[in-house]
């Protein structure tokens, strides 16, 4: 970030600022058209059948996939990104992103979707992780199932994954990584409706828009940002117990 006054856009007057709102509406709502259209397809795509008693850590120790359900008909996981052996501080940043942003679940329960962590740590570790940053999502370790678990993928990225329940078979539909995992995120979608945007350098704005040095500025000082009012409110961050 700059340390002087960042620019600003052009002023004008609400008929002309209305005006230019309407062509942009335009391309938003053929966006949101196309965002509906995807979503279709990935409705109809075929699905490829994954063991369902693969084996999770969860608080009471082993469960299975077909466990993290709960009951419910669908599964969304989240392969939460592990640094053995390191501290709070240099956790992925990127995950802590997007696990900060899942709180209320009820919606996707009255859906009969389930919503759940697989970390790619352990779990009594990874847990002290989860609860140093006030989540109550379901959290499980995949370590005992990992690589089969993302078969023909990269084991230590981010993923977000779909599964099916068909009785006590399950199911995979559908899977992302990388910025697509933004999908579960809100604070990026609302930055992107303000005048300055992410305000990182990928961005294309206009010449003196504040912007960061870093491709994804996701934290400060050296840790994740949702770390620092934690600390601040006197929560621990001790992984060891």
């Amino acid at each position: 970030m700059t340390d002087h006054a960042p620019a600003l856009p052009p002023v004008t007057d609400r008929a002309a600022f209305e005006a230019e709102l309407d062509k942009l509406r335009v391309r938003e709502k053929a966006h949101t058209r196309e965002g509906d259209a995807i979503a279709a397809a990935r409705r109809r795509l075929p699905m490829v059948e994954v063991d369902a008693g693969l084996e999770l850590t969860g608080p009471d120790g082993p469960v299975t996939l077909l466990d993290a359900f709960e009951g419910r008909r669908q599964l969304l996981a989240y392969y939460f990104m592990w640094h053995h052996g390191h501290p709070a501080a240099g956790q992925c940043e990127g995950c802590t992103w997007c696990g900060s942003q899942v709180r209320e679940l009820s919606y996707l329960h009255s859906r009969d979707i389930t919503y759940a962590v697989l970390c790619q740590g352990p779990y009594e570790e990874s847990r002290r992780y989860r609860d140093f940053l006030g989540w109550d999502m379901p959290w499980y370790s995949a370590v005992p199932s990992l690589d089969r678990l993302l078969t023909g993928r990269r084991v230590g990225m981010m993923h977000l994954v779909s599964y099916l329940r068909d009785g006590d078979r399950v199911f995979e539909t559908w899977w992302t990584t990388n910025r697509g995992v933004e999908s579960v995120d809100n604070s990026y979608r609302l930055m992107d409706l303000t005048a300055y945007g992410r305000q990182e350098p990928w961005e294309e704005s206009p010449d003196g828009w504040p912007r960061s040095e870093e491709y994804i500025r996701l934290s400060h000082n050296g840790r994740p940002i949702p770390h620092w009012p934690r600390l601040e409110a006197g929560h621990s961050d001790d992984l060891t117990g």
